[in-house]
């Protein structure tokens, strides 16, 4: 994708997106980390899945006409079979994009790498750089000798890379522009927020929009960037540390709001918590606790907080 993935794009880069998946889907090693991927981009507007929908619609014709050909066993070596499968959907594709989606098809592949619920992985790249990805997250990496670009779509990660000035290493969040300058950092990217903490080296921060802008980042500093403002604090190295305690499959809670520990749980669990009275929705809790360890926190919030805990299918409602 280009850098509109981080919005519906344009029609073109729709379309060009779409034929992508198409290919994939069919000559690939598809994976479940594939599917959720696709699951999330067809999820981000209607364009997409039309355009998806159209696509597949157009190879899936296409392919029932390359297989009603007569029978020739002597020309239907597997490896022939394949090629011929894969031009047919080459030409399906560009004839429905047009040159645009050509040009598409040549361009160096983006490689998805994406986790579930609660899931937690961590990329080695050839040239000594490593992301870790944490739970719900999705992110595309453009790694050649010429350009070394990634773009966050979703969720959280954790950033070491190997600096190389003749191939600056630039994450895309949100329309928003991470450069490093030789350094380890943390991008998280919620719906409607972004934040960058700069834990090791320098960052250079390019705000998108009109009034675009930006700054340089030294160990320390944390921005978050919403739709309305872009805000820089500097934090401890022990705030910092906090930040990152997913990667050892905890999350630490420190005189937090009741509502925003829910939050932050329901992250890494498919069993959802709920506060259902706006009443204790600022108590304070402390505490560290296993990202999946629902229960844990259940005990803290039954017997520390003295409040109601009640089952009900999918949801754990905490009440007074």
């Amino acid at each position: 994708m280009s850098e509109a993935r981080d919005t519906a794009g344009t029609a073109r880069e729709i379309d060009a997106r779409a034929a992508f998946w198409v290919e994939r889907r069919y000559f690939g090693e598809w994976t479940e980390d594939d599917q959720s991927a696709l699951d999330a981009w067809l999820a981000q507007s209607v364009a997409h899945r039309v355009a998806f929908v159209r696509l597949d619609t157009g190879w899936r014709q296409t392919e029932r006409l390359v297989a009603l050909r007569p029978f020739k066993p002597e020309q239907t070596e597997p490896r022939a079979r394949n090629w011929t499968l894969r031009a047919a959907a080459a030409l399906a594709i560009a004839a429905m994009l047009g040159l645009a989606g050509m040009h598409y098809v040549s361009q160096p592949r983006d490689r998805i790498y994406a986790t579930g619920v609660g899931g937690h992985e961590v990329i080695a790249f050839a040239d000594g750089s490593k992301i870790e990805l944490n739970t719900d997250t999705v992110l595309r990496a453009r790694m050649t000798t010429k350009e070394r670009t990634v773009w966050l779509d979703k969720g959280e990660a954790f950033f070491r890379v190997h600096h190389n000035a003749a191939n600056p290493f630039v994450v895309i969040a949100s329309g928003h522009r991470v450069t490093d300058l030789g350094t380890s950092f943390l991008v998280r990217r919620d719906r409607d927020r972004l934040e960058v903490a700069l834990l090791e080296g320098r960052v250079r921060f390019a705000v998108a929009g009109a009034h675009a802008q930006s700054s340089l980042l030294k160990p320390g500093d944390d921005v978050v960037a919403t739709a309305e403002s872009v805000s820089l604090t500097h934090e401890s190295r022990g705030e910092l540390a906090g930040k990152l305690t997913w990667r050892r499959g905890l999350v630490v809670f420190k005189d937090t709001a009741l509502a925003d520990a829910v939050r932050e749980l329901d992250r890494y669990n498919n069993e959802k918590l709920v506060v259902a009275d706006p009443a204790i929705a600022h108590r304070k809790i402390s505490g560290t606790i296993p990202v999946g360890d629902i229960d844990g926190f259940i005990r803290v919030v039954r017997d520390v907080l003295g409040l109601h805990v009640q089952n009900d299918g999918n949801e754990v409602v905490i009440t007074r």
